[in-house]
């Protein structure tokens, strides 16, 4: 299959180690750390619904680990299609979607019993997925176009067409619009959710690859992959309104319910920070090998980062983007979610 800018080009194998603190080689010392960082949370923040969960997907070993945010550890991993790749949730959590880029097919995971409950055919080489309470889209990158999955019956129901080599989308909150990142094209395609038709293309930079929404719906962040660059748009005009540099072959993006944006650099091994209008908060954090995916946790308390490179998971303080933890998970994670 041909190769893109905005996903790893390479696939070597690491040994995994414990789960270990940064800097202290002692297992289990991340899970006493993380419950104290849970329950030394400031009193402004929501404390955590029932069952949250981050689903990783391992694109080398065709499956996806369950890391369960209370205990601070590993609590299953799940087989599913070929070469997973992009994972996302309904809202509420109660199911989770994998993109298997070499079955063609999603995997759908109810979080409860950690199972496939389905498993649905879509386009050619599906990259990302993300979910309405109705429906499920899923970028199809070697057939320009978004499947449109009803989650009632886990079905697909439309095919919608877009750019080149579409990679990832993402929702905003009310669910009334998806973006869809065209690697290919240098583009967004914005889709009204309510007609299932594209209603706007916004140029970005280079194979724009993640991209995600502000919690108030207002802005959407793109990462150029080919342009080492953040590009800001303003989703009620659908017009890019900055243009911000970042590490080396960004891919990932998250934005946290405090509004900071952060950014995977493939090619740095650094994950950059910004504040809501793309200035950078500080210095970019260094994580360990080919970060690509990133999640930000619904109570503004971490932010997760997969390392591809390290078959890994970064775990970073959401308000101050120190690195509080390493995970081990699967083999060449990318994609992850975190249930809400």
């Amino acid at each position: 299959m041909m190769e893109f800018a905005g996903r790893s080009r390479f696939r070597s194998r690491l040994s995994r180690g414990t789960y270990e603190r940064v800097g202290v080689a002692r297992p289990g010392v991340i899970a006493i750390v993380v419950a104290i960082l849970l329950t030394s949370m400031p009193a402004s923040a929501a404390p955590y619904p029932p069952r949250v969960q981050v689903f990783v997907a391992n694109s080398g070993s065709n499956s996806v680990t369950v890391f369960d945010t209370r205990m601070g550890e590993v609590v299953g991993t799940i087989p599913v299609g070929a070469t997973p790749v992009g994972v996302g949730a309904a809202p509420g959590g109660d199911r989770v979607y994998v993109t298997n880029e070499q079955a063609d097919t999603v995997s759908v995971i109810d979080p409860r019993p950690l199972a496939v409950v389905a498993t649905v055919p879509v386009g050619r080489h599906p990259f990302g997925v993300t979910a309405t309470p109705r429906h499920a889209y899923v970028t199809n990158f070697s057939s320009n176009s978004v499947t449109v999955i009803d989650v009632a019956t886990n079905k697909p129901v439309r095919d919608i067409q877009v750019g080149r080599f579409p990679h990832t989308p993402a929702t905003n909150p009310d669910g009334s619009r998806v973006y869809v990142t065209n690697n290919g094209s240098q583009s967004v395609t914005v889709i009204d959710a309510a007609g299932q038709k594209p209603v706007a293309t916004i140029p970005v930079g280079r194979f724009p690859a993640g991209i995600a929404v502000s919690p108030d719906g207002k802005r959407v962040y793109v990462a150029n992959t080919g342009s080492n660059s953040v590009t800001v748009i303003d989703a009620r005009r659908n017009k890019p309104i900055a243009t911000v540099p970042v590490g080396r072959a960004p891919i990932g993006v998250s934005v946290t319910p405090g509004g900071r944006v952060y950014v995977a650099n493939a090619r740095d091994d650094t994950v950059s920070v910004l504040d809501p209008s793309g200035d950078p908060t500080g210095p970019a954090v260094q994580v360990p090998k080919r970060p690509e995916g990133s999640a930000a946790s619904p109570d503004d308390s971490f932010v997760y980062v997969t390392n591809n490179g390290a078959d890994s998971m970064s775990i970073l303080d959401a308000v101050t983007a120190k690195l509080v933890g390493t995970v081990p998970v699967g083999s060449q994670p990318e994609g992850l979610v975190v249930t809400s």
